[in-house]
């Protein structure tokens, strides 16, 4: 049985399935056969807003669900009220997701469900995933994973389906470019929303804007650094108008999780 047969599969022994959505290459994917496989009836997108958010990630989200004729709804979430997320620790995920997850399971017995599904693959065990943990505790499925269907996979069959998310970057929450346990402040939030925002207008598609103190540490892929040099000017004048000091460009690229190298 192929990967693409295993998931469909996987689908119909779930049943009826609430998709924890944030508009991303992977859940995309997952709700587009969800809904293949299942019927729209059958399926349910939940997509959170918050600060650590970008509106403009959620806008594309709530368009994507539309074109799949997905069942879509939106809840609000305030990470920055969550303690022990708010003072950044480690694994700060955990206490996010712990948080997300609770609030998507009770939409799924409001709307008698049978599961909640995330978009979790095989590539993403290479990383460190605290918010993996959450989702056991609370019985979060992932089918992917379950199919062993890894990121290249996703592209390649994305692709074959016509997403629009088939290369889109990977995108992590604003929260993740603060060191870990120094506080997490909604003014550092939007500043670095705003810094991301004007390097993708720029065209870079991939961006990470670090906050170390004063100093915005910008990742890029290395294929991008020289057009980083090319746009230095626009840059820092832009960053520094955010309320930066110091801009500085990070000849090691564009990496995930490079926070924990400091941790």
């Amino acid at each position: 049985m192929g990967k693409l047969e295993k998931l469909k599969s996987i689908l119909k022994n779930l049943g009826r399935v609430v998709v924890a959505y944030s508009g991303g290459r992977d859940s995309t994917f997952l709700l587009k056969m969800a809904v293949d496989t299942l019927g729209g009836n059958n399926v349910l997108a939940v997509t959170a807003r918050s600060e650590t958010y970008p509106y403009s990630e959620y806008k594309e989200a709530k368009a994507i669900a539309a074109s799949l004729h997905a069942r879509h709804v939106t809840i609000q979430t305030d990470e920055l009220n969550i303690k022990n997320f708010k003072l950044n620790p480690v694994d700060r995920c955990y206490y996010c997701k712990k948080e997300l997850f609770g609030e998507i399971s009770d939409i799924r017995d409001a709307h008698k469900m049978n599961y909640v599904v995330d978009g979790t693959n095989m590539d993403d065990l290479k990383d460190i995933r605290y918010g993996s943990k959450a989702a056991k505790e609370l019985g979060v499925r992932r089918p992917l994973l379950e199919a062993k269907i890894t990121k290249k996979d996703i592209s390649i069959f994305s692709k074959a389906l016509k997403l629009p998310t088939w290369d889109k970057p990977p995108f992590a929450c604003l929260a993740s470019r603060f060191p870990f346990n120094s506080r997490i402040t909604k003014r550092g939030l939007e500043r670095i929303d705003k810094a991301e925002d004007f390097m993708r207008g720029l065209g870079f598609r991939q961006v990470r804007v670090r906050l170390h103190d004063s100093i915005a540490r910008i990742e890029v892929p290395e294929k991008d650094l020289s057009l980083g040099m090319e746009f230095k000017g626009l840059i820092i004048s832009r960053l520094k108008k955010l309320g930066f000091i110091y801009v500085v460009l990070d000849l090691e690229g564009y990496r995930t999780g490079s926070m924990h190298e400091a941790a």
